[in-house]
């Protein structure tokens, strides 16, 4: 997969960025369906693989020599999961704010549930950084990955611009940056008594600290391997491109436009191995939102939405009818605590939890939301575990070698392999098939076409092989290819894999390829 800047250089961004520089607004990207819009062919495909047709007359002879059948267990791969935050904008657990537990008995707790898949940090910028040059990173960070790392979880973040709670006296920016940067008051939020506070994004020493901050984070993890995600920076309250009715606190709409234009670029151009993901919120404070998701869409970034309930129509419309290789990550701030004592069950027996994350198999998502409640979680899923078991059963691409052919080409043997997604979501990146023989004395790959198979689909490859492989043993095995990152998939099916998660696939001798028999 390409730079992220080959994205930027591309003739038709730099259009689109030119344009912005020069001062004309939304109406170069007018809203629009996502439904049959034209993001671009995906991320570009190496060594693909021959995807058919397979009718060839020249085949001679040909059979079924595998099949399988979908697993109904609990798979940890790489861009799917429950998510488990350790941090939000409010901090960590209620009992360790309270002083109850400690913030490393919080974090474990978390970590330790045996349905949680990646761990999330959402914070302030000042807790992250405290002076100019260096990160200052909170305890959270280091606790977080030791115990993801000890968990064989992953991790998720995002560091906040602007926040709601700690306002009027506290900012998310460190003091430095505050010293130098004008605050604007914005208003009052439904409920609040005084008036919000927010940056000039705009500011050229703003932009120079936060060019200075994403460096310093790409640095520290860009290359780490336990990082699933990052959350773009957006404009406004917790980074998610609005502040709640309050006012932008650029005055007018193109400066605010070409400020979150350059900032989307700043990061699209500085990580370069870990996807980031942009939230779908519509542009209620007109801050240039369309634009920022545009871009990162045609980079291979990924979707969030805060709200699987409560979102408007287009945001449901914009993940639903997302380019199939991109994930989303979903969460529900709704009874965000999984308090069983308050969440109503309806009329036919659902709570109001369950029915809000089952939405995410509608959406075709990737992953869902725990928050931080660790004790509260453990309840619900004791009580209702239905919701967290369907997840992990369908939800995000669950892929599987479902039908295995052999047959005879130019002397040669060749394998089809039909691919089957299980799942509700496309693969989130380029799936990379690798097959090699069980003395190690063969090996060969290639890669389906992006997202491919698609959620519920088939995709069929194709691997011609060396004459000498007729009645060899074989290992099949597969890998996500995302930014130029592979990692290892787990095929989801029922049949036991080997030791090393691949797949054993035993070929036909030449002259005993037996048609309509299967195994």
């Amino acid at each position: 997969m390409p730079d992220r800047r080959d994205f930027i250089k591309s003739g038709t961004a730099a259009l689109m960025l030119g344009a912005l520089e020069a001062g004309r607004t939304h109406a170069d990207l007018p809203v629009h369906l996502w439904e049959g819009y034209d993001f671009g062919p995906g991320p570009p495909v190496r060594d693909r693989l021959n995807q058919g047709p397979f009718g060839d007359d020249l085949v001679r002879d040909w059979a079924t020599i595998g099949s399988t059948s979908p697993s109904e267990k609990h798979i940890r791969n790489y861009g799917l999961g429950l998510v488990g935050y350790t941090w939000e904008e409010g901090g960590p657990s209620l009992a360790a704010r309270r002083g109850e537990e400690t913030l490393e008995r919080h974090v474990e707790k978390l970590a330790s549930l045996p349905f949680a898949d990646v761990l999330y940090i959402r914070c302030d910028w000042r807790d992250v950084q405290r002076t100019p040059g260096r990160l200052d990173l909170h305890p959270v960070w280091k606790l977080t990955f030791d115990a993801a790392k000890t968990f064989g979880l992953r991790v998720g973040f995002r560091v906040m611009l602007s926040n709601t709670v700690g306002q009027p006296e506290r900012l998310a920016m460190p003091e430095f940056v505050q010293e130098k940067v004008p605050v604007v008051d914005v208003g009052t939020r439904r409920g609040s008594s005084f008036a919000y506070r927010e940056p000039r994004y705009d500011h050229p020493e703003f932009l120079k600290a936060f060019q200075e901050l994403n460096e310093l984070l790409a640095a520290e993890f860009d290359d780490n391997p336990l990082v699933e995600f990052m959350d773009l920076t957006m404009y406004g309250f917790w980074g998610e491109g609005h502040t709640s009715g309050c006012a932008n606190p650029i005055p007018d709409y193109p400066t605010a436009e070409r400020t979150f234009e350059k900032i989307t670029r700043l990061q699209l151009e500085t990580w370069k191995k870990v996807p980031l993901a942009v939230n779908t919120q519509p542009d209620s404070s007109r801050a240039g939102n369309r634009v920022v998701q545009d871009m990162t869409v045609r980079s291979g970034g990924w979707l969030r939405s805060d709200s699987i309930i409560h979102d408007e129509p287009i945001q449901i419309e914009r993940l639903a009818n997302r380019p199939p290789w991109l994930a989303v990550v979903m969460e529900q701030g709704w009874r965000r605590d999984y308090d069983i004592d308050k969440i109503p069950v309806d009329g036919a027996g659902v709570n109001a939890k369950e029915k809000s994350m089952l939405k995410v198999l509608n959406l075709g998502a990737n992953y869902w939301s725990l928050w931080t409640e660790a004790d509260n979680l453990a309840r619900y899923h004791e009580r209702y575990p239905n919701g967290f078991a369907t997840l992990q059963r369908r939800m995000g691409y669950r892929v599987r070698p479902g039908w295995i052919w052999q047959r005879e080409l130019f002397e040669c043997p060749q394998l089809i392999i039909g691919f089957v997604n299980d799942g509700v979501a496309g693969v989130p990146g380029v799936l990379r098939v690798r097959l090699e023989s069980e003395d190690g004395s063969f090996r060969t790959s290639g890669c389906l076409d992006a997202g491919r198979p698609y959620g519920g689909d088939v995709r069929q490859a194709g691997l011609l092989l060396p004459e000498s492989m007729w009645g060899a043993r074989l290992k099949l095995s597969g890998e996500l290819e995302t930014n130029g990152v592979a990692r290892p998939v787990e095929w989801a099916c029922a049949q036991p894999l080997n030791p090393d998660k691949s797949f054993p696939i035993q070929l036909k001798e030449k002259g005993r390829l037996v048609w309509g028999e299967h195994y």
